[in-house]
């Protein structure tokens, strides 16, 4: 069977839709490899993000519908936690589990804003809070600190990866600046309160529906 160009987008949206749900892929590396899996030309062009959003909900939607309202709340408090942990940093949280679409397998992605960055990594010293530091790519492909633990989720009976991404105080500004769906990409302990109470358990499908503005 031969494809359009929409087809293999669409194919590739969704195969990358089913590794993040069920793998826990971040979207690049779950594009990356459904080209793989797909058996299609390196230089094949990838869907958007945008794409692979709206995939990752459908499968949500059809296949962890039963499951994923209560994976999603149990990480949102979880991440919660750890805001009021680390309050004194200004944390933001962001990902799938800001964004409603996080299962089991999902990490949890938070950002501090400091004065001086390494006060967050004291922070964790003081709080014998074991770590590993690392560097991921900021707003401009410049480095940012990241600080990567794993503590327990004991709703959902296993341990989670919980990122720390720590920004000067000044890039809160534009922290908030909203995508090309029109959501912001990450919010503070406030709004996650409202969203832990909006997606309860019973109420199946809450966390996909609720849009952060």
């Amino acid at each position: 069977m031969q494809w359009n160009s929409s087809d293999v987008r669409d194919e590739l949206a969704q195969a990358a839709a089913r590794l993040v749900v069920d793998d826990g892929m971040p979207y690049a590396a779950a594009k990356r490899q459904a080209l793989k899996l797909l058996g299609l030309p390196p230089r094949t062009a990838l869907p958007d993000n945008d794409a692979v959003d709206a995939a990752v909900r459908e499968h949500i939607a059809i296949f962890c519908a039963d499951t994923q309202p209560a994976e999603l709340q149990a990480l949102r408090e979880l991440a919660l936690v750890w805001m009021d942990r680390l309050a004194a940093f200004n944390p933001h949280l962001s990902g799938a589990v800001w964004h409603g679409t996080a299962t089991r397998h999902s990490d949890i992605h938070l950002h501090l804003y400091c004065e001086d960055p390494k006060s967050a990594e004291w922070a964790l010293i003081d709080q014998q809070v074991d770590y590993r530091a690392g560097e991921v790519p900021g707003a401009r492909g410049e480095p940012v600190s990241a600080l990567s633990l794993r503590c327990r989720c004991d709703a959902l009976a296993q341990w989670v990866m919980v990122h720390l991404v720590v920004h000067d105080l000044d890039a809160l500004r534009g922290a908030l600046k909203a995508d090309t769906q029109g959501r912001k990409p990450r919010g503070p302990a406030q709004a996650l309160r409202t969203l832990i109470t909006l997606n309860r358990p019973s109420a199946v499908g809450e966390g996909l529906t609720a849009v952060q503005r």
